[in-house]
């Protein structure tokens, strides 16, 4: 299969976007060095997209930079026979083409030497300064013969966290990606299909979450051309068989240009065609497409509020479908893009959707982290004469890139050679001030996978996470979670592993179960148990979206096979079993110098048949004679130990009401229990079912035996049908 057969960007696709001669560039490789006085030819594109962004750059630095390259690189050829020099070179253009800054530019046409050929990255660092060989390592791939089969996912280990420290490393990467994808055609169908499959859970999502639309559309119709080979063929022809779709478009453009110059609005309204992937959703949402279907109207206004203007006229002057707008100007998407979205229906009946923005923000929609530049630039001075470009980067970082939480900027570097850049930290570690919070968390999660099939498939499903919201705590501060995130999410994401002793939450005031979904905006408290013997059950992996939860749940489970009252296997003593736990001198055992704590899951009190068992460290757990882990302790062989109730002494104890829904229920419950002298530890409340709610409280009473009287009084409260002792269930043979 050749290239070409599998590139959804060949001439039919319609795209502006100029392709790359390798033919053209190879000879111009292989002719050698030119003159001192004048670029090589075979750079002569780059320099001419560059400089289309940059009007003012020093092209000299790419000039060394190619030099060094090419003469590294020569002798060397791709799979399909054009010199290697060709895909630095096509990787550069991608990226001059999407408007990079020449820092970038510099280490994109450097990134294969260090790892295919003899150049050491202290030469590059030595020539190009620190910034560039930072970019450079970056994207250098770790060697199979050192991590077998670990090397893609440590590699992408390596990149992520270079990217963490200056996002355009994975620029770099998913412009390396996309040509690589283009030219995927000459390598064996299986290896085709393994390079597509990552591309589509990784690279593909990267691109979306940095916001650099213009390479993830074209990725996705490669990945789309390759692992779906029917579909595709099928969309390509129902895209050439509606090849005048865009004259419904352009008849409806005509008009929406004609309203807008007699609102007096300056506009440029463009048809942009939808790429293969596009075509195929819709066409899987809609069912047989109309002309208008085959793309959407894009149109582009000089300020923020002629995008509103935009939006009335359209409104007033057409019919508008108002189930498709939004607005992601006022609340942009967590990748900085901003626009505003709408569909009119023409007077046939057709609709036509229709996207708004400025320059600035289509530039960014196009090209996302790129067009922010260098994250350690100073900012401009404000001046009523700043470039485009630094307005761009400004607002876009404000918008949808907040500084990693704790880090500092690095020294900034001024957008000249990259050899002035800043130096690396004391330590060697920078914090890119314009790090996205979604990937500040997977920098912290993927510190607690040292394993690369835990990370690497933990790192999957966390980009497999489309959307970002906002969630508030009760003290002011924010957490930034996926779409779809719960309560157990927010407790690890505030708590770390102390939300092991997660017991609830509340949500916008109300109790609310672990398991409970959070909703952008959102106010959040998880609630967490005094008793650090308590820790999360396997459910809590139904109810975790986050790799940062579910991997601190799977170590908790991991260490505790048994559950948190179970002994440990390994007879390695570990102090701190009951340290910081309250005294429970009431419950004794006729071993002296033996510590003794009553069960979380069982809450004995006197004057319940109990018994206990030795856990790691010498101590002891009492449980009530009739509870379900007492059962599985001794079908395991443990050993019961004989406990006795001896004196007073305050005691804790968990209580189930259960009652019919109404109005006030919690706070008479409440009051009841205030009332009676008990002090509430924990709440949890289970969502109605069938008009019926269950309370679950932990609570300390200063004797045990007040607690018939508590029992009876929350059986007064209106609406409590049963109070009783709660009794740990057992586990779920799912």
């Amino acid at each position: 299969m050749s290239a070409e057969a599998t590139n959804p960007s060949a001439p039919g696709r319609r795209r502006g976007r100029p392709r790359i001669d390798l033919r053209r560039i190879g000879r111009a490789a292989l002719l050698g060095p030119t003159a001192r006085d004048r670029l090589p030819d075979a750079i002569g594109h780059v320099a001419d997209a560059h400089r289309a962004h940059h009007p003012d750059a020093d092209l000299a630095v790419l000039r060394r930079a190619y030099e060094l390259a090419e003469s590294s690189h020569r002798g060397q050829f791709r799979k399909s026979g054009e010199p290697y020099i060709t895909h630095p070179l096509a990787v550069t253009l991608i990226l001059a083409e999407l408007g990079a800054e020449t820092t970038t530019l510099t280490a994109s046409l450097l990134h294969d030497t260090v790892e295919d050929t003899e150049v050491t990255l202290d030469q590059v660092r030595e020539e190009f300064g620190d910034e560039v060989a930072y970019l450079v390592d970056g994207v250098t791939k770790l060697e199979k013969v050192d991590y077998g089969a670990a090397a893609e996912p440590e590699t992408f280990r390596k990149m992520l966290v270079a990217t963490g420290n200056d996002v355009r490393v994975m620029s770099i990467k998913l412009a390396d990606r996309l040509h690589n994808m283009r030219t995927l055609g000459v390598m064996r169908p299986e290896k085709q299909a393994r390079i597509a499959k990552v591309t589509r859970d990784v690279l593909i999502p990267l691109a979306e979450r940095l916001g650099v639309q213009a390479l993830k559309t074209e990725l996705e119709d490669l990945v789309f051309a390759i692992l779906h080979p029917v579909e595709y063929e099928r969309t390509r022809a129902l895209i050439a068989r509606n090849a005048d779709a865009g004259d419904a478009l352009a008849t409806v453009a005509d008009d929406v240009r004609t309203v807008l110059r007699d609102a007096g609005i300056t506009a440029e309204v463009l048809v942009r065609p939808r790429h293969f992937v596009s075509v195929h959703r819709v066409s899987r949402k809609r069912g047989e497409l109309r002309g208008t279907d085959f793309g959407r109207l894009l149109v582009l206004v000089g300020e923020d509020a002629d995008c509103y203007a935009v939006l009335g006229e359209l409104h007033t002057c057409f019919t508008p479908v108002i189930s498709e707008f939004k607005d992601f100007i006022a609340a942009p998407k967590f990748n900085l893009y901003q626009s505003l979205h709408t569909a009119v229906a023409a007077p046939d009946g057709a609709v036509a959707e229709v996207l708004i923005r400025t320059h600035r923000m289509h530039k960014v929609a196009e090209a996302g982290v790129v067009a922010l530049g260098n994250p350690y630039a100073p900012a401009p001075a404000p001046a009523a004469s700043a470039p485009p470009s630094s307005a761009a980067a400004a607002t876009a970082s404000s918008a949808g890139a907040p500084a990693a939480a704790g880090s500092a900027p690095a020294p900034a570097a001024p957008t000249g050679d990259p050899a002035d850049g800043p130096d690396p930290a004391e330590d060697g570690e920078r914090a890119d001030p314009t790090r996205p919070g979604w990937l500040s968390r997977l920098l912290d999660w993927q510190q607690s996978a040292p394993d690369p099939d835990t990370f690497w498939t933990s790192l999957r499903a966390d980009l497999a996470q489309d959307g970002e919201i906002t969630v508030f705590l009760p003290d002011g501060g924010t957490l930034a979670l996926p779409e779809g995130a719960t309560c157990v999410d927010a407790a690890y994401e505030q708590y770390g592993t102390a939300a092991h002793a997660c017991v609830g939450a509340r949500v916008n005031g109300r109790l609310a179960t672990l398991g409970t979904v959070l909703r952008d905006g959102d106010t959040v408290q998880p609630l967490l148990a005094e008793d650090e013997g308590s820790g999360p059950s396997p459910d809590w992996l139904e109810h975790a979206r986050t790799p940062t939860a579910r991997i601190a749940i799977d170590h908790w489970l991991a260490a505790h096979p048994h559950g948190p009252d179970a002994p440990d296997a390994d007879p390695r003593p570990a102090a701190a079993v009951v340290t910081g736990r309250r005294p429970t001198a009431n419950a004794v055992v006729d071993a002296p110098h033996t510590g003794v704590r009553l069960a979380g899951c069982c809450t004995p009190v006197p004057p319940d048949a109990v018994t206990g068992f030795a856990v790691r460290g010498g101590a002891v757990t009492v449980h009530r004679a009739e509870c379900p882990a007492v059962r599985r302790m001794e079908s395991l062989g443990r050993q019961p130990v004989t406990v006795r109730w001896s004196g007073e002494a305050p005691c804790r104890v968990t209580l189930v009401a259960e009652s019919f829904g109404r109005p006030r229920l919690l706070a008479d419950l409440t009051e009841a229990i205030a009332t009676a002298g008990a002090a509430v530890v924990s709440a949890t409340v289970e969502p109605p079912s069938e008009q019926r709610v269950r309370h679950t409280y932990t609570l300390l009473l200063a004797d045990a035996a007040g607690l018939p009287a508590l029992m009876r009084a929350m059986r007064d409260v209106p609406g409590v049908y049963d109070v009783s002792r709660a009794a740990q269930h057992p586990p779920s043979t799912r």
